[in-house]
C-alpha cells in the first residue's frame, strides 16, 4: 500500500494510506467527479478495521479513503509528549494537501471521531459532514480512563525482563479486545487482531514505551471538553452513532457531546445503533454504512450523477486478512 511523506505540527510522518474509488480497489487517485470519504481509525487497530465498509457496494460508490495515524498501522512518524487531537488533525489536514484531495467527509470510530470532530473546527472549510461512530465523552471518564491505564500497564510489563513476557502482553491485548469488541470472537475480529499485534508490536515495543502512552492513554485522559468558542466555528452537519452495546460509554455522554453541538449551532442528529459494540462498524455494517451514505450523499452538493452501485466491490484490505484466517463466509455481523 501506498505512503506520503507530510510535515505537521506534530513533526514528519510517512503516512500509509489506502485509497479506493469505484473502479478500483487500489486506486493512484480519486474519481474528481465523485464524493471523497476519509476514514479515521479509534486507537490500537489501523485501517484494516475499515473491511466492511471498504467491501459495501454501496459505499464504494465514491472515493474511499483510510489513513493510518501515528504509532499505528503502517505509518512511521514519532508521537511527540504533546500529541493530542489538534496535531492529530493537523496530521490529517497536511495529508489531504499532499494528496490534492478536495474538502470531504470524514467517518471516525472513537479517537477517530474525536480527531474528525477537531478537524471540523480547525479546518472548517475542508469538512463536508461527520459520521461520528461511538464519539469520545467530552471528558474521559475515570472508570474508562482506569480501563485504559491497566491496558498500558499490562504491555509495559511485558517488556521489563529479556523476553518479552507473554502472559502479559496477552492481558493487554485482550482488554484492548474487550473495550473495541466486547469480548466478541469471529475470523474478522481474529484476523484484524493477528494483523494489529506485529504493527503494535513495531511502534510500540521496549524503546517506545513512551509513544505507547501518548498515544493509548494521554491522547484520552489529557482532553478537555470543546469549549462553545470552538465548536461555534464547525460548519458541516454531524451524525452521532451511539453504539448500544458500548460497555465503556453510556449514551448520555453522547448525548453531552450532542447538547454541546447543538446549543452552538451546529447541524446535528444522534441515532443509536442497537446492539453494536464499541468499533459498531465491525459488528453492525449494515446499519452504520447506511448512515454514512446518507450523509455523504445529503451533504454532496453540485457533485456530478453518481453511479448506481455495483453488484459486488473487492476491498483493498481482504487479501492480507484471509491470510490471517478471516472468513469472507462467516456471519461476522450477527451479534444478536
Amino acid at each position: 500500500m501506498p505512503e506520503v511523506r507530510i510535515k505537521s505540527s506534530a513533526g514528519s510522518a510517512n503516512i500509509h494510506y489506502t485509497l479506493s474509488t469505484p473502479s478500483s480497489p487500489s486506486a493512484k487517485s480519486i474519481d474528481k467527479n465523485l464524493p471523497t470519504v476519509i476514514f479515521i481509525h479509534p486507537v490500537y487497530i489501523a485501517s484494516e478495521l475499515f473491511e466492511l465498509q471498504f467491501s459495501d457496494p454501496n459505499l464504494r460508490r465514491f472515493n474511499l479513503v483510510a489513513l493510518d495515524l501515528r504509532s499505528h498501522g503502517e505509518t512511521s512518524g514519532k508521537v511527540v509528549s504533546s500529541y493530542g487531537r489538534e496535531m492529530a488533525a493537523d496530521d490529517v489536514h497536511e495529508f489531504m494537501k499532499a494528496m490534492r484531495l478536495p474538502p470531504c467527509h470524514f467517518v471516525g470510530v472513537s479517537m477517530g471521531a474525536c480527531i474528525s470532530l477537531q478537524f471540523a473546527i480547525s479546518f472548517p472549510d475542508k469538512a463536508l459532514s461527520l459520521t461520528m461512530i461511538s464519539p469520545l465523552p467530552l471528558v474521559e471518564p475515570p472508570d474508562v480512563a482506569e480501563g485504559r491505564e491497566e491496558i498500558h500497564d499490562c504491555w509495559v510489563e511485558a517488556f521489563k525482563g529479556k523476553k518479552v513476557d507473554q502472559t502479559a502482553l496477552l492481558d493487554s491485548v485482550c482488554g484492548a479486545l474487550q473495550l473495541g469488541f466486547s469480548g466478541q470472537q469471529t475470523s474478522l475480529i481474529s484476523a484484524l487482531t493477528a494483523r494489529a499485534v506485529p504493527h503494535a508490536l513495531k511502534n510500540w515495543g521496549k524503546s517506545k514505551l513512551d509513544e505507547y502512552r501518548i498515544a493509548t492513554v494521554d491522547f484520552f485522559v489529557k482532553r478537555t471538553a470543546q469549549t462553545a468558542t470552538n465548536v461555534r466555528k464547525i460548519k458541516c452537519p454531524i451524525k452521532l452513532l451511539h453504539c448500544g452495546a458500548d460497555i465503556a460509554y453510556a449514551i448520555e455522554y453522547t448525548e453531552e457531546v450532542q447538547k454541546l453541538l447543538q446549543d452552538n449551532g451546529v447541524d446535528v442528529e444522534l441515532i443509536e445503533i442497537a446492539g453494536a459494540f464499541h468499533f459498531g462498524n465491525v459488528s453492525n455494517p449494515k446499519e452504520i454504512n447506511a448512515q454514512i451514505h446518507d450523509n455523504v450523499l445529503r451533504n454532496s452538493p453540485g457533485t456530478a450523477p453518481i453511479p448506481p452501485a455495483k453488484a459486488s466491490v473487492v476491498s483493498p484490505f481482504t487479501a492480507a486478512l484471509k491470510k490471517a484466517g478471516y472468513n469472507e463466509d462467516d456471519d461476522d455481523s450477527d451479534y444478536e
